[in-house]
């Protein structure tokens, strides 16, 4: 929000071939962008696609930016190799393919901040080495035929996700697992049981999920199998949003996610009201877009006190260069009111908008306190890409998480307001402000003192 109210209201080197053995490249310079290796050696059955993955992955980095090399030696897995890359995809790896000094080289590697990629049959690899069943999330237990199945996208703020409809219905081989991961990691999609035969996981069955493992960044899909998969415009989307995020061209929040309940389910505005001028257009997807204003989107619901409030958001993407100025704001603790300005003189608001001064910028408590903004720089995903907030309220703190980290800290020490008991909104700030909003969920934390 930028008002003057407010304002005085509150102030490839040399590439590893496919197959072959090839001595380790000189580190590549630090400017010389992504550099992602590919291992697909297998102990075990032998995937007749990992030919089509290392070309598609080849493809996505020519597309993409990133430098790609391929390999099935083993021989590749030490220090100063794995130094080259900023990402590994382990492609339909099966059975025991490292070495113990090779996992040690690894398992360094990961936990000074490298990143993973796991395809299909990652799951099915190094069954008595700790640190992959840990890094993969999950070990491979049996299957079904090869059939239709209807995923449920979960998290449609990742970039391996971001892309696809709220079900995304597509023919592989659907793996089960030994165990359940969702405790673990954080789950991108589900399999519908219900839409296919064979599933054996009780009717909750992660198959892509994400998660920071030991100071690196770990993405795994449990897709991948078919030869046609690595054809499929959608699949091919779904695997390069997964390696951007292993080598951190985008953030997002990875962190285990359970015990949340939607507020707003894509579908209806049920429980919301719009207060002032301005609206909100929903798309066929599922996304709210701000269009003129000065207005709020609250929450009429019911009030909350002590939650932890998640939802996307993203700014429109412009030109070149293009700074994100598009301005909006999650609003929390107020009273109820059709008066948009309530909320901004007895609430606090969230900015969204990138290009204000600190107190009043992305992260920011608006007009109170600033963001940490090396922590914010650090995870804020460019204009046109999604982000995720979590707003955190206990007592009188307010804290906030911008893609899982943690930007601010605010106390509440005004009289005149109060965060223990409140509704919830989004500013549509102008004509010329679109942002856009989805999947917002809520969690009820224990009220102190109870």
């Amino acid at each position: 929000m930028r008002t003057t109210r407010l304002a005085a209201t509150a102030t490839a080197g040399a590439a590893l071939l496919l197959g072959g053995v090839a001595s380790p490249a000189a580190p590549h310079p630090a400017h010389d962008g992504r550099h992602v290796l590919v291992f697909s050696k297998t102990a075990g059955f032998r995937h007749d696609s990992i030919a089509d993955g290392v070309t598609t992955v080849r493809e996505l980095g020519a597309t993409a930016g990133f430098t790609v090399d391929a390999t099935e030696d083993a021989g590749a897995f030490t220090p100063a190799n794995l130094r080259r890359y900023d990402a590994v995809v382990f492609l339909s790896t099966t059975g025991d393919v490292l070495d113990a000094a090779q996992q040690k080289a690894f398992e360094t590697y990961i936990r000074h901040g490298g990143g993973f990629v796991g395809v299909h049959a990652a799951a099915d690899t190094e069954y008595d080495w700790a640190f992959h069943g840990g890094l993969v999330g999950a070990w491979f237990r049996s299957h079904p035929a090869v059939q239709p199945a209807a995923v449920v996208v979960e998290d449609r703020a990742h970039p391996a996700t971001s892309g696809l409809g709220p079900t995304w219905n597509r023919t592989d081989e659907w793996y089960d697992y030994r165990t359940n991961p969702r405790e673990r990691v954080h789950v991108l999609a589900s399999l519908d049981e219900d839409s296919y035969t064979g599933g054996t996981m009780d009717g909750d069955h992660p198959i892509a999920w994400c998660r920071t493992y030991q100071g690196g960044r770990a993405f795994y899909t449990g897709a991948g199998h078919t030869k046609e998969s690595y054809a499929d415009p959608a699949f091919r989307a779904h695997l390069l949003g997964g390696i951007r995020y292993a080598v951190a061209d985008v953030h997002a929040d990875c962190r285990p996610e359970n015990g949340y309940r939607p507020l707003f389910d894509g579908t209806t505005l049920d429980g919301w009201r719009q207060a002032g001028p301005g609206s909100f257009t929903l798309s066929d997807d599922g996304t709210l877009t701000s269009s003129g204003g000065m207005g709020l989107l609250w929450y009429a619901g019911r009030s909350f006190g002590a939650y932890s409030l998640k939802l996307d958001w993203r700014t429109t993407a412009g030109g070149p260069g293009d700074p994100g100025d598009d301005n909006s704001g999650v609003f929390v603790g107020f009273p109820p009111s059709d008066d948009p300005w309530s909320a901004v003189d007895h609430g606090y608001e969230i900015q969204i908008d990138t290009t204000d001064v600190p107190e009043k910028t992305t992260g920011a408590v608006y007009g109170f306190r600033s963001a940490d903004l090396d922590e914010r720089d650090r995870a804020l995903n460019p204009p046109g890409e999604w982000n995720t907030y979590e707003i955190r309220v206990e007592g009188e703190r307010l804290r906030v998480w911008l893609n899982g980290v943690k930007i601010n800290d605010f106390t509440n020490t005004d009289p005149a307001r109060s965060l223990r008991d409140g509704h919830l909104g989004l500013q549509n700030h102008g004509a010329d402000d679109q942002v856009s909003f989805r999947h917002l969920r809520i969690k009820e934390l224990p009220v102190e003192g109870h």
